[in-house]
């Protein structure tokens, strides 16, 4: 399906039924993250949304308009077109981190969050500097060399030494969905949607009062020290720490994945 919102083209599916959940993935992926777990969950209505700059969504050339509060706007909008009011949230790192800002610009709307190995945002000027120099310089190595370049370089970062692990076809299905990506999108995503940019959220989470789910993999150690974090800040939530999984869990466990996520839902 396709929805013009606020001037991009939007490419989302829809499918089962029951209580709308919006499902969010990470950077370099697109709403094909989600087809696993598709027919467990089909007695909620499952929105897969690809992202603004990745899969068959729009790119446009302006960064700021990637700004995360600026995506978060645009899901709101498509959720007012499908005439949903009130939404369960899953996001993975990225799309964890929209999910978030989703959440707290419209508390009252969320039903549930689910957070996968993401942050509320960095805290001080001198990390968000430190980190918006960092992804310019990756969004640079994009447009310079090409994706199949970078994602090289991006399967190869410590953030997914577990994913080595995996059957060598999975591996290369993971790289095949990446490559169809678009390598404006994906620059300007890092530059308007990055961890550095974004507004940091953490003063906000006492707020939350809605069930949240926060999952991380052992090896993710970075992601589970924020995790608990947020856990002790967050009035109504549950962390759970997925054995034998790194950052990726839906990937690298998806069969405990899909069992705590129905799990928390029901």
């Amino acid at each position: 399906m396709r929805q013009i919102i606020n001037d991009v083209l939007y490419e989302y599916d829809v499918t089962g039924s029951g209580e709308p959940l919006l499902l969010l993935h990470g950077f370099t992926g697109d709403k094909t993250t989600w087809e696993s777990f598709l027919t467990s969950w089909d007695n909620y209505t499952l929105i897969t949304v690809d992202i603004l700059g990745h899969g068959g969504t729009g790119s446009p050339t302006e960064a700021e308009r990637y700004e995360i509060e600026k995506v978060a706007e645009d899901m709101w909008c498509l959720l007012d077109r499908m005439q949903i009011q009130n939404v369960h949230l899953l996001g993975y790192s990225m799309g964890g981190r929209l999910a978030l800002t989703m959440a707290c610009l419209y508390l009252e709307r969320v039903t549930s969050l689910i957070l996968e190995s993401c942050t509320p945002g960095l805290e001080t000027e001198q990390d968000k500097q430190a980190r918006i120099h960092q992804d310019e310089a990756l969004a640079k190595e994009i447009e310079e060399n090409g994706l199949s370049a970078f994602m090289d370089y991006w399967e190869n970062i410590s953030l997914f030494a577990s994913q080595k692990r995996l059957p060598r076809e999975k591996q290369a299905a993971i790289r095949k969905q990446r490559l169809q990506n678009n390598a404006t999108g994906l620059a300007n995503s890092l530059r308007g949607m990055g961890t550095g940019k974004q507004p940091s959220w953490w003063e906000h989470l006492p707020n939350l009062t809605m069930p949240v789910l926060l999952l991380c993999g052992e090896y993710d150690e970075k992601f589970c020290r924020i995790l608990k974090r947020m856990k002790e800040l967050l009035p109504n939530a549950k962390l759970f720490q997925i054995s034998e999984a790194g950052h990726a869990i839906h990937v690298e466990q998806t069969e405990k994945f899909d069992t705590i996520v129905r799990e928390f839902l029901q």
